[in-house]
């Protein structure tokens, strides 16, 4: 599995355990805001995001790009996906199958819990203003969002933005 496959099926999990946790169907505006406030907690905390997808900066807050993709091609009838998840309605999708725990840390695990608990009962509106943090109000609109913004809009302190920086650099770095 090379390694968009791995971020792929990675994604797919993650996904699929939030589902889960909000009864195996959701809108995905609002999956997607757990995942975004997911991801957020996990850099403050852990200074890593949990899927290593790219967020874009739209209308409606952060988008992650290899989800909504994941979640389009559900959409529209695609097979790649036809077995972790069915399209509920125009904007609602649902998963069909168990989440593999073994692509999820007790870390991004214990994020996750904690974005679902603290947004699943928010309402469309409520998500959007929350999410539209300084991260995404420093983003042109369409583009992606900074790790480092996003980090720093979720309350990472100098030590952590230091250390995700440093991180950033390593990965640069492996791949030149």
């Amino acid at each position: 599995m090379n390694a968009l496959e791995e971020k792929i099926e990675g994604t797919i999990h993650l996904l699929l355990y939030i589902l889960k946790k909000l009864g195996g169907r959701s809108d995905v505006h609002k999956l997607f805001k757990i995942l975004y406030f997911a991801e957020q907690k996990h850099l403050v905390k852990y200074g890593a995001t949990i899927s290593q997808d790219q967020y874009h900066a739209m209308k409606n807050g952060p988008v992650p790009s290899l989800a909504y993709d994941i979640y389009k091609s559900v959409k529209e009838g695609g097979a790649s996906y036809a077995r972790y998840f069915t399209a509920v309605d125009r904007f609602s999708i649902e998963g069909i199958s168990e989440p593999d725990m073994d692509y999820l840390s007790e870390s991004e695990l214990k994020c996750i819990d904690e974005s679902v608990l603290e947004n699943k009962n928010l309402t469309f509106n409520a998500l959007t203003d929350k999410s539209h943090d300084e991260a995404w109000t420093s983003t042109a609109r369409d583009k992606e969002m900074d790790v480092i913004a996003i980090a720093k809009a979720g309350g990472a302190d100098s030590h952590m933005i230091q250390y995700i920086e440093d991180n950033q650099l390593i990965q640069v770095a492996r791949f030149e």
